[in-house]
């Protein structure tokens, strides 16, 4: 019987790691494996074993290991540790009314406080969105422009709480955007929240926003259901 490949053999590890440094290499290493699919949905991270692989002790890997929990990156499951998260975790239309709560918030505080430089920003996400093929970008792009629009809201939790929920989505879309075809439709909505945004109409960019987020959480329920969706679950 065949052997199944260990994902972690994918992760390569230049050097030894200084010990201040550890915690945050190991996390962001990890991340980036985890958002990039290398390290699959289901998957068991052993404390031990990412610890030999980074040659450091347990304490970073540990550390490291529940900042990705925070992110919503990673569950903790009786016998089996810290496992990656699925895709999409619990109901999808609670997910989005959470996020829709959060992000309004914050785009309700931020955009008082935008430069022009955070508007020149969502513009050119806006403009690279437009023409980008490669859809592990489109992800990363989408995250980047919303969060160019929120970077001004003065509580920092909340905009690490609006994160992860971007992270999520992002993380998500990778690997779901060309079948669910969203790309579009999200343009002609980015554009009119950069505009409300740019106006400085904070109740008009709130309400566009919603609509923007309530539209997404449609398409991706709808898409959950499909049969393409099932499919692909029962394959993985």
């Amino acid at each position: 019987m065949t052997q199944k490949p260990n994902p972690l053999n994918s992760i390569k590890v230049n050097g030894p790691i200084p010990a201040h440094l550890a915690r945050s290499v190991i996390e962001e290493t990890l991340r980036s494996a985890i958002l990039d699919g290398r390290i699959p949905c289901g998957t068991a991270l052993r404390q031990q074993d990412l610890a030999d692989l980074f040659g450091v002790s347990r304490m970073p890997v540990r550390e490291a290991l529940r900042q990705l929990e925070a992110q919503a990156l990673l569950n903790v499951v009786a016998h089996k540790g810290a496992v990656v998260a699925p895709l999409v975790q619990g109901d999808a239309a609670e997910t989005y009314a959470l996020r829709i709560l959060l992000e309004s918030e914050a785009l309700r505080l931020s955009i008082p406080l935008l430069e022009t430089a955070d508007i020149e920003a969502a513009a050119r996400y806006i403009d690279e969105l437009e023409t980008e093929q490669n859809y592990t970008e489109i992800g990363r792009l989408n995250r980047l422009f919303h969060m160019s629009l929120y970077c001004k809201a003065p509580n920092q939790r909340l905009l690490r709480l609006v994160e992860d929920g971007l992270n999520e989505e992002e993380r998500f879309l990778r690997f779901n955007l060309e079948a669910m075809g969203l790309g579009k439709l999200s343009q002609e909505d980015h554009r009119a929240l950069l505009q409300a945004a740019q106006d400085r109409d904070v109740e008009r960019s709130v309400k566009l926003l919603e609509n923007h987020l309530n539209r997404g959480v449609e398409v991706i329920t709808r898409y959950l259901n499909s049969p393409e969706s099932q499919s692909k679950k029962t394959s993985t």
